[in-house]
């Protein structure tokens, strides 16, 4: 063990020195009020604590007042709901016998700073916490998810959206795909999330949820594996208990969105009695092909193949970018007692005709790459105890999730003859969780443990529609009957050094990831199965240790450090299929044919002399520091980080011996291989790729956010975040999953909130700069660089081109063929060749050809400031209307990663109605 291991375990364990201080219960008191500072009544307003569990319910008196009585010490969240006002939030610390506290309610609120996430268990304002958090509230939720949950990353600092298809998306923390998601404390995330995207994150449904909490630097500490970034927290909504009679509660959304021509709505309705609560939402959405900014995209494969624009197909909206949404969640909650809680989750989501645009025209110029059915079936049950023994509180989860997926893909660049592959997947998630805590004099300590069983049920099989459409059964992206065993057990420790003025927490954790598939559980061909036995074992520990000082009330400084822990998942490990970057093969299928890994992650690699080999876990250590400021008209901070990234497993170029053409990997079959030894497959234009454990990064930046209120009715603000990524060892930039380094980017606002009129508005503008800092697997990448070769400009020209009417058929009149011109400009292929790429090279006086060189579309991605005005209504207590012009000026806008375009000049209607009684 290392001196910084040895170091982070002492001072992390050195927390853990308390002694026992006796407790009484306790009450609370408060107010509600209006902005204007009149009281309201007849507010709903709930106790809960950390874990949204609703201990007690009252309800404002004519004075706005209300009360609670016999409370135990801790941290709790007041929640205040009433009609026509957005929901307000606070936390609470219950450490004197009497504690007040007054909440204002807003028609409309943007911003939340209570998170519950941070540290297990506790609710705590943010600007007390050590680490940096993203607090997204309902009302904010509600205005940015215009077509997916992962459009709430937008107008955030450090976080930003990536986005593949229209259906696939994710939120990226400081660059880093490598994020945890959780609902309600509960792992999301499973071992067979494909690096760089994550395809189910967007079934979540975004009407169902209270909050958003982004955690800007690992905590895999508090919640296991794969957070090396940060995590992302849905908070789900929570039914309303009634105070001594049934209460019913509720909402009707439904809005219209130009820039997709999307349309849908949700219907929710809470139910609730004194100790029991019932809450239920249904959903459905349709959404339609995209025009993006100027109409144009400008990854297109018409324009990467052809150099054409894309409307040249006729249309500015994009081909393959509709897909319907629908489902619903049911959540219950009852109290048996008044230290004992039950609570229960069941969502169900799926889409519907979705399609990886950027496989199609929006890239690659295939003629099918659907996503069929992805499916959620996700829940969980669980039982809360106050005062168990010797300990404050108990909790313990069981939960289950299972996320299907059917993705039917055929390459060639529109090669109507080429292999079209079927692969079913679905990963089925059993799991369980527990904490215990207990609070001493200005201690809060807590030990806990969770443990994951993800089960693989896989299949795949080809049709060749040369040959009459023959089916033959191929190798799954990853095993069928894969295990993964995810466990851990956890001790976290929060101190009250100096009271008011200095705050230690820490928690130290111990990891382990168990990976397991047999070639019992694989289809045979010929006798033999298609993959074999394969196992892995990885455990480490991780953990975290920060402070925040007062320097004065509203004045904190604060520093964190965090110790990241990523265990090679499934998808690492055992995959062999197509990814957002690539076509991708696994360490252990191509054990037998002596490759090596590559220097780059494109067709101009050569090989390391590295062997592939078994892949290890991968570390971050993230040191982040902030100043933060707040009174009544201000709000600011200011973070500098730093980010260690070690034993990256990073996609490279797979390096193969002479003469690897007709080799078989997976369902695939090499069709060339370069100079070089990297070859290629027809799925996909970029070379196959393998994963290994190469160097490490080293990311930093600093990030700004400041709130002015002007006066009771003017506000502004804004926030801006800066990123810097390089390899250690090559200063280069690193090829990381995500499809490349956002640049730096900045939103700004200012907002009219009258208190005596029932409306606002609020101007605004994003940007973000020039990202010229792209690695070779962004350059080669369809979403990012659009690498094309004079093999695939032909390929496109004959195949695809062609079967869309854009070429005409070769010699024989057939597409696919030599000979033929381009419609557009009369163009033969030759011609559009050289208009598009070199010609060659010159050696030694002769021309040398070389038709698989790439040449990447773009080698950088250009800044763009976007404009927008939105605003609302409350036309009474019941009924509210915003609407949302978005993109004004009808920029061009993409960031890396991205498989498609932003959304051009857009007009959004929203309707809510809301209902109680």
């Amino acid at each position: 063990m290392d001196i910084r291991k040895t170091l982070f375990l002492v001072s992390t364990l050195a927390l853990f020195s308390f002694g026992v201080f006796a407790q009484s219960a306790r009450s609370l008191s408060g107010l509600v009020k209006d902005p204007a500072d009149a009281a309201i009544s007849g507010v709903a307003v709930s106790l809960l604590n950390a874990q949204q569990v609703v201990l007690q319910v009252a309800v404002t008196d004519a004075d706005g007042r209300f009360s609670y009585e016999n409370i135990p010490p801790g941290t709790y969240v007041i929640r205040a709901d009433r009609s026509g006002f957005s929901t307000q939030t606070k936390s609470v610390k219950i450490d004197s016998l009497s504690t007040n506290i007054d909440l204002i309610l807003e028609i409309s609120s943007p911003t939340a700073n209570v998170t519950v996430t941070a540290e297990a268990n506790t609710a705590e304002d943010r600007i007390n916490i050590p680490a940096e958090i993203n607090i997204i509230n309902e009302d904010t939720i509600s205005k940015r998810t215009t077509a997916v949950l992962a459009q709430v990353a937008n107008e955030e600092q450090g976080v930003s959206l990536q986005r593949t298809s229209p259906t696939i998306g994710s939120v990226l923390v400081r660059g880093l795909t490598e994020v945890g998601v959780y609902v309600d404390g509960v792992r999301y995330t499973n071992s067979t999330q494909r690096g760089g995207i994550n395809t189910f994150f967007n079934l979540n449904e975004p009407t169902a949820i209270r909050s958003v909490e982004i955690q800007r630097s690992p905590n895999t500490a508090q919640f296991g594996s794969d957070g090396l970034g940060g995590n992302v927290q849905l908070i789900s909504r929570q039914p309303v208990f009634g105070m001594g009679k049934p209460a019913w509660n509720g909402e009707y959304n439904s809005s219209f969105n130009t820039s997709d021509r999307s349309f849908g709505g949700n219907l929710l309705a809470s139910y609730g009695l004194k100790r029991f609560g019932i809450l239920g939402n249904i959903v459905a959405r349709r959404i339609n092909d995209l025009r993006p900014g100027e109409g144009i995209d400008g990854h297109s494969a018409v324009t990467r193949f052809l150099g054409l624009p894309s409307d040249t197909i006729g249309s500015t909206r994009l081909p393959d970018t509709s897909f319907t949404q629908y489902g619903g969640t049911l959540q219950l909650s009852f109290s048996p007692s008044d230290d004992q809680h039950f609570s229960a989750r069941y969502q169900r989501s799926q889409q519907d005709g979705g399609k990886r645009y950027d496989q199609l025209l929006g890239g690659d110029g295939n003629l099918i790459a659907d996503l069929r059915n992805l499916m959620l079936d996700f829940g969980y049950l669980r039982y809360y105890k106050q005062q168990l023994g010797f300990f404050d509180n108990f909790s313990g989860t069981f939960s289950f999730n299972s996320q299907r997926e059917e993705r039917i893909n055929q390459g060639g660049q529109g090669n109507p003859l080429a292999a079209i592959t079927n692969d079913k997947e679905r990963t089925t998630t059993w799991g369980g969780s527990f904490f215990l805590d207990k609070q001493f004099a200005r201690n809060n300590f807590l030990f806990g443990g969770d443990i994951y069983r993800d089960i693989v049920s896989a299949s795949s099989f080809t049709t060749e529609p040369s040959l009459y459409g023959q089916v033959t059964i191929t190798r799954p992206r990853v095993p069928n009957g894969a295990k993964y065993d995810l466990f851990g057990l956890f001790v976290q420790h929060a101190f009250e050094a100096i009271p008011n003025r200095l705050r230690v927490s820490g928690a130290l954790r111990y990891n382990v990831g168990v990976y397991r598939s047999r070639a019992g559980e694989a289809p045979t061909v010929n006798g033999q199965p298609l993959f074999p036995d394969d196992s892995g074992r990885f455990a480490d520990f991780s953990g975290r240790i920060g402070a925040v000082i007062t320097f004065v009330k509203g004045l904190n400084a604060t520093f964190n450090y965090s110790r990241g822990f990523r265990a090679p998942n499934t998808t690492s490990l055992g995959s062999l299929g197509l990814v957002g970057v690539g076509f991708q093969v696994s360490a252990s299928s191509i054990a037998h044919l002596g490759a090596t890994i590559g220097t780059t992650a494109d067709a101009t690699a050569i090989s390391t002399g590295i062997a592939v080999s078994p892949l290890r876990s991968e570390i971050s250590s993230n040191y982040e520091g902030s100043l933060r400021f707040r009174n009544m008209r201000f709000e600011s901070s200011i973070t500098g980080f730093l980010t260690n990234y070690e034993d990256m497993i990073v996609r490279q170029a797979l390096i193969l011996p002479p003469g690897a053409v007709g080799t078989q990997l997976g369902s695939q079959t090499i069709t060339s291989q370069n100079a070089n030894g990297a070859v290629f497959v027809p799925l996909s234009t970029s070379p196959v790729l393998v994963q290994s454990n190469l160097n490490s990064s080293r990311l930093y930046g600093a990030e700004i956010t400041a709130e002015f209120k002007i006066t009771s009715e003017w506000k502004v603000g804004g926030n801006f975040s800066y990123l810097y990524a390089e390899d250690r060892a090559t200063k280069l930039p690193p090829n990381l999953g995500g499809g490349g380094m956002p640049p730096a980017m900045g939103f700004f606002h200012v907002r009219y909130d009258p208190v005596s009129k029932p409306f606002w508005i609020e101007a605004s503008t994003n940007f973000a700069g020039k990202q010229d800092r792209l690695s070779s697997l962004d350059l080669a990448d369809r979403r990012t660089g659009g690498a094309r070769s004079r093999a695939q400009v032909q390929n496109f020209f004959r195949r695809g081109a062609c079967v869309r009417g854009l070429t005409t058929p070769g010699s024989n009149g057939q597409c696919g063929s030599a000979g033929g011109t381009l419609i557009a400009s009369g163009e033969t292929l030759a011609q559009v060749q050289d208009r598009l790429l070199p010609i060659g090279s010159v050696v030694n006086g002769v021309l040398i050809v070389d038709d698989s060189t790439s040449v990447p579309l773009f080698t950088s991605i250009p800044q763009y400031t976007l404009f927008n005005l939105r605003g609302g209504y409350r036309i009474n207590e019941r009924h509210r209307i915003s609407v949302d012009l978005e993109n004004i000026s009808d920029r061009r806008n993409r960031l890396p990663g991205w498989g498609i375009d932003g959304p051009g000049r857009s007009l959004r209607v929203s309707y809510r109605y809301q209902f109680s009684r």
